[in-house]
């Protein structure tokens, strides 16, 4: 008789939920930016702009799941949905992982007078400072530093057979185009329009995120963060995404709510 194949066991889809898809403030396009990603054992959150208050509408952290909240910086378009943490259930727990210098910023920031602090929600609270304390999660991700005006983290997750890559702000970099290397889906900021750019203030355009995920041989590129000024009409998200796509067909603009599912390969 023949060995016999072992059976590999199908992985659940990944869901990715875009709850907040603006840059800096708030406008009738969306709320700042925050991305959900639902897993077969836990839900991980990258960064918390305002668009993190409808976690719990998308079942962040339902049934004693697991939350993981990955926060690339610390410019408030980033954190400021910090101050809605208290309105969660998260009886699973939340491990907040940040950059190096994370638990002083946390310890200011989520405190009075400002907030309630981490250790009053009512639930646990830990956190972990990134790449140094990267081999405590319980699942492989590596963070390395972007371009951008002050330290931003990038970051590379492996779900449940799929990889998934976030650079969050930033200019065109090495370090991007590593994170995203053969990536299911590369999650890009988009703060500019085509063709503008700053060396003072580094951001991507739609070609420049379209060239990481190209030369990464990423599968898909999801394009958020719009700068609110800059994107300040719907159809502007949508010329994005055609400049995207001249580049690197699997390229999509985000918006507010949409959701998408990521299937491993059998």
């Amino acid at each position: 008789m023949g060995e016999r194949r072992k059976a590999r066991r199908k992985e659940p889809p990944v869901k990715v939920v875009f709850l907040g898809t603006n840059g800096w403030y708030d406008t009738a396009t969306g709320n700042t930016v925050c991305t959900l990603l639902r897993t077969r054992d836990f839900d991980l959150l990258l960064d918390a702009g305002n668009g993190l208050a409808k976690a719990d509408q998308y079942g962040a952290g339902a049934d004693g799941r697991p939350v993981y909240l990955f926060l690339s910086h610390f410019h408030l378009d980033h954190v400021v949905g910090l101050h809605t943490l208290a309105k969660f259930s998260f009886a699973g727990g939340l491990t907040i992982c940040g950059p190096a210098g994370s638990r002083d910023i946390l310890a200011m920031l989520v405190a009075q007078p400002f907030t309630l602090p981490l250790a009053d929600l009512p639930y646990p609270t830990v956190v972990r400072e990134l790449p140094a304390e990267q081999g405590a999660l319980s699942f492989p991700v590596t963070a390395l530093p972007l371009r951008h005006a002050s330290l931003t983290l990038g970051c590379r997750l492996e779900l449940d057979g799929l990889v998934i890559a976030y650079c969050p702000d930033t200019g065109y970099c090495a370090n991007a185009v590593l994170l995203a290397r053969e990536a299911d889906l590369l999650i890009a900021e988009c703060a500019y329009r085509r063709g503008q750019g700053s060396e003072d203030w580094p951001h991507l355009n739609p070609e420049t995120a379209a060239r990481i995920a190209r030369e990464a041989g990423a599968k898909r590129l999801a394009l958020t963060h719009f700068d609110a000024r800059i994107y300040d009409h719907p159809e502007l998200r949508r010329e994005a995404e055609q400049d995207a796509r001249a580049v690197f067909p699997g390229s999509f603009a985000a918006v507010d709510e949409m959701e998408i599912e990521l299937n491993p390969s059998l």
